[in-house]
């Protein structure tokens, strides 16, 4: 049982896109244990995403929350996946988020409609640790929240994988917070039009080690920089303003116009 997407051929696949870290862990997490391979959407989203469903296989998705939404790349990438012989297969959905996840999952249920394939029957979401620090009242989590989060989130995610495994119908666990509609409509409208950018990135050259860590880290490749070389950002509209590259700088060089200034750094690192 295969997939098959530009002459190549995949396992049974869970279609992911990861800023942090967080997402890869859930999706990793899963695709372990019921044996399924991980595809990461930012490494396809511009090649023609044409994949065959081949009979008995399940349908993943795991991204992580933005603005109450799913990310603005993801959404593209469900808006040109083709999925040949996809009806009635089982197609589930994971979205992480620092907080609540709003109607991010009817966003993607609509997406994924609106293209002809399977809508998600089966939906999830994990609180996992905040990262998102670009609003003047947002920082990453204290430590012992942190940790607490990912404990918490590595029990949770035991219950949904035999829920997945066993291809169980509308299952929606997913905390959708308070004010939801206002939360992923006009906060989220405002989010998507006025802080998905790269264009408040820049580094303070007097911190800056040429280390080459942030532009490794961009799961877009967004960076141009490397051991020796200071990063600049492309501006090819592929960001997705997920704060990795800021979040791994090892000197705080990197910062976001004024919004980062003295805020903390996170990036997922397992916990017992």
């Amino acid at each position: 049982m295969v997939f098959r997407s530009l002459n190549c051929i995949f396992a049974p696949m869970i279609f992911y896109l990861s800023g942090t870290g967080n997402t890869l862990w859930a999706a990793k997490t899963i695709a372990d244990t019921v044996g399924e391979r991980l595809i990461s959407v930012a490494e396809i989203i511009d090649s023609e995403c044409h994949f065959t469903v081949e009979e008995d296989e399940r349908i993943g998705f795991c991204f992580p929350v933005h603005g109450w939404r799913p990310p603005i790349l993801f959404r593209r990438f469900v808006n040109k996946l083709k999925l040949s012989n996809a009806e009635g297969h089982f197609c589930w959905a994971l979205c992480t988020a620092g907080d609540d996840a709003g109607q991010t999952m009817d966003y993607l249920n609509e997406d994924l409609q609106r293209n002809g394939l399977p809508k998600a029957t089966s939906t999830f979401s994990l609180q996992m640790p905040e990262s998102y620090i670009a609003l003047p009242f947002m920082d990453v989590d204290k430590p012992e929240k942190e940790w607490a989060k990912i404990r918490s989130a590595k029990e949770q995610i035991k219950e949904f994988i035999p829920l997945i495994e066993e291809r169980k119908e509308n299952v929606n666990i997913v905390d959708t917070g308070n004010w939801v509609w206002a939360k992923s409509k006009l906060i989220g409208g405002f989010f998507v039009h006025n802080l998905i950018t790269d264009k408040p990135f820049h580094v303070d050259e007097d911190r800056c080690i040429q280390c080459g860590l942030c532009a490794s880290v961009c799961p877009v490749d967004d960076i141009i920089g490397g051991e020796g070389k200071n990063p600049s950002w492309k501006h090819n509209g592929k960001c997705m303003s997920c704060f990795n590259c800021y979040h791994h700088c090892p000197t705080h060089a990197i910062e976001y116009g004024r919004r980062t200034h003295s805020k903390g750094q996170y990036y997922f690192k397992d916990v017992k």
